[in-house]
């Protein structure tokens, strides 16, 4: 692919994201995405041939950093501790490059779940080799006895909501400073992943 195709992928990519994040699937036309990267129509098909595919090449390039460092580091010999560690820091880090992310894919499950879900299995997510992980370090009693889905739950909601209710906590909580609020995301990082740490500790 020369560099202009890729060029063009990337404005169809960040048109798409913004007409996606702000109108969602079914909201979203192709003719819309079109104009907002400043092309024809025509085009935008011969690069991406329906809105399934564009849809599904959004999600892929909104999670490409985030799932596949996590899934490497998840199925790996590393310490329970790191890899809580690695997968807060890249799951915050990712959502604060894209806050919309939360919302986004929330509205998406909710409107279709079986177009998410597939996209994620296809990405390599698969939470029985979390589970399988998880379950491991407690056998060796490196942590102790919790139902894995649990613990992954409680990980995934401490990283997220304060991004989800960003703008009742930044208000109420930060007097709607955004640079307070922005640091306050960045200690989440070691915050959340040691409360879990700490929560399993034997």
């Amino acid at each position: 692919m020369s560099l202009k195709e890729t060029d063009t992928e990337q404005i169809i990519l960040l048109a798409a994201k913004e007409i996606f994040f702000k109108k969602g699937y079914d909201g979203a036309r192709m003719q819309e995405i079109a104009d907002e990267a400043g092309m024809n129509k025509a085009l935008l098909h011969y690069y991406f041939r329906s809105k399934d595919k564009l849809f599904e090449a959004i999600f892929n390039d909104a999670f490409q950093k985030f799932i596949p460092r996590v899934v490497e580091k998840m199925n790996s010999d590393t310490s329970f501790e790191e890899k809580v560690e690695t997968f807060v820091e890249n799951y915050i880090t990712t959502i604060i490059e894209i806050p919309q992310i939360p919302i986004f894919v929330l509205t998406e499950l909710h409107r279709n779940p079986e177009r998410i879900v597939g996209m994620m299995k296809k990405m390599g997510i698969q939470p029985q080799i979390i589970f399988s992980g998880i379950q491991k370090d407690i056998d060796d009693g490196k942590i102790r006895a919790i139902n894995p889905r649990h613990l992954l739950i409680n990980i995934i909601a401490l990283s997220v909501f304060p991004f989800a209710a960003k703008p009742l906590l930044q208000n109420m909580l930060f007097d709607n400073n955004s640079g307070e609020y922005h640091k306050f995301l960045l200690e989440r990082k070691k915050e959340v992943s040691q409360f879990i740490i700490n929560s399993v500790k034997i």
